[in-house]
């Protein structure tokens, strides 16, 4: 049996985070599907795991972790001789690195997850119809943020250096789901931002995560 386990949903976009990063490090890992449409995610078992009842829940032994981010830096840095290094070096260069992955949770995210609830998840889960307003209000707020992507992957490969780290690989789950809808246009109108997300969503790591959804 693994001492590495994932608990959560292959079509959460934290959970797939996570699964990203171990395939990156190349990690035996035991998979353990929460099915949230039962509510096994507000179960006391689970619960004893993350106790805000979200997925994932990450174990390692007998360290239990929650929190996506929180998780793939504590792999990164635990098992930093496995697999893809995903973590600058010292210095300046980690800074530079930290700055980007704050920007990612900080400045990306928020728009693109709520673009992702009202194209993608709402039909999902038939959590009612998509919200133009809010597409469109979202739409905006993720345009300046890609304007700003678009000036920076034109002096660098990837976000932080010229070397693929979690930096990057935290947007995969968010912008799987937006490349499905009308929102890729935001992608597609920036050049380099486009290159980008080519370059990191055809990683061989991220397709097992994405297979793990047809399974």
């Amino acid at each position: 049996m693994a001492a590495l386990k994932v608990h959560g949903s292959p079509f959460s976009t934290a959970t797939m985070r996570v699964l990203a990063v171990l395939h990156e490090k190349e990690l035996d890992f035991e998979f353990v599907p929460i099915n949230m449409g039962a509510g096994e995610h507000k179960s006391e078992a689970f619960l004893a795991l993350n106790p805000f009842g979200q997925v994932p829940a990450f174990e390692d032994g007998d360290l239990k972790l929650f929190e996506s981010r929180a998780i793939t830096q504590y792999i990164a840095e635990e098992y930093s001789d496995k697999g893809n290094n995903l973590i600058c070096p010292e210095g300046k260069m980690k800074a530079i690195f930290s700055v980007w992955k704050e920007v990612e949770s900080l400045k990306f995210d928020p728009p693109a997850s709520k673009l992702n609830w009202e194209l993608v998840f709402k039909t999902m889960l038939g959590a009612g119809a998509t919200d133009p307003a809010l597409v469109k209000e979202n739409e905006a707020a993720l345009a300046k943020v890609l304007d700003i992507y678009e000036a920076r992957l034109g002096q660098s490969k990837y976000l932080a250096c010229d070397c693929f780290t979690l930096a990057d690989l935290h947007h995969l789950p968010n912008l799987h789901y937006m490349m499905g809808t009308e929102a890729k246009n935001l992608v597609e109108s920036r050049p380099h931002v486009s290159a980008w997300v080519t370059n990191i969503t055809a990683r061989p790591a991220w397709a097992k995560v994405v297979a793990l959804q047809k399974q």
